[in-house]
């Protein structure tokens, strides 16, 4: 498996709160309508669990909430993908209304698919990083 991580991103909350929002991807529709999609991610859908989106070159992707460690950690794992990828949201309290937060990636890449998509991976981790630290900050 190959790992891609963001860079760590601060946000202007405790982790409880943090975790909450994050823990319910209902919550993700208000963050995705401050900062809305590329022309290359289109038809977002959320649920409580679950996500769903269509990128261009690749089709509709899925990510569904495999696992909830209260104010520390959300695993996600991929569904409809072409490779089997986890996400984690690890969440990390650094003062009273400070959390820490970092995006970790792993996926099953073959070596032909590696080449053409790593850049990419590593760009979008921080890029999914970064919007979700813009939106939680707001």
């Amino acid at each position: 498996m190959t790992t891609y991580e963001s860079d760590i991103k601060t946000i202007s909350s405790n982790e409880e709160v943090v975790f909450g929002i994050l823990s319910d991807l209902n919550n993700l529709k208000k963050i995705q309508e401050q900062n809305p999609p590329t022309d290359k991610v289109k038809d977002l859908e959320f649920d409580t669990d679950s996500c769903k989106f269509v990128v261009e070159g690749f089709g509709k992707i899925g990510f569904k909430i495999i696992e909830r460690e209260p104010n520390k950690t959300i695993k996600f794992e991929s569904e409809n993908a072409p490779v089997n990828v986890n996400v984690w949201i690890q969440l990390k309290q650094i003062e009273e209304n400070k959390t820490a937060m970092k995006l970790t990636v792993k996926a099953d890449l073959p070596a032909m698919i590696k080449m053409m998509v790593d850049k990419k991976l590593k760009e979008g981790v921080n890029m999914v990083a970064d919007l979700l630290a813009k939106g939680l900050n707001k």
